[in-house]
């Protein structure tokens, strides 16, 4: 059974930096390409930053250069670093591991940027 958990967000100032964390079981996590994905009430989920199995990264235009993706294969663990917050990424932040067609979700972790 696949499981997928998402952890560290909060509430953060503008300007501040979280790092979210993203931790799959259940399935052989090296060969996952794991995403990164964000959500507000009444809009739909979108990506914000991907890795593949093999480190390649891809990036939402919005957060490119204040964001970054990384992936530790040994704690079966996707980090993602988020610098410069600002009030639009307040999000439920959710979590995405896919292998070949077969996809699974986190359950999300809010991150608010407020003073």
């Amino acid at each position: 059974q696949v499981q997928v958990v998402e952890s560290g967000g909060g509430l953060v100032q503008p300007g501040g930096s979280l790092t979210l964390s993203c931790s799959a079981s259940g399935r052989t996590f090296s060969i996952a390409t794991i995403g990164w994905y964000r959500q507000t009430p009444g809009k739909q989920r979108d990506l914000v930053a991907r890795i593949t199995s093999a480190s390649s990264t891809n990036y939402a235009d919005s957060v490119k250069g204040r964001f970054g993706i990384s992936r530790d294969n040994a704690k079966n663990t996707v980090y993602l670093q988020m610098n410069n917050l600002q009030p639009d990424d307040t999000a439920v932040y959710y979590c995405n591991a896919q292998w070949y067609t077969q996809e699974y979700w986190g359950q999300g972790t809010q991150v608010t940027v407020s003073s």
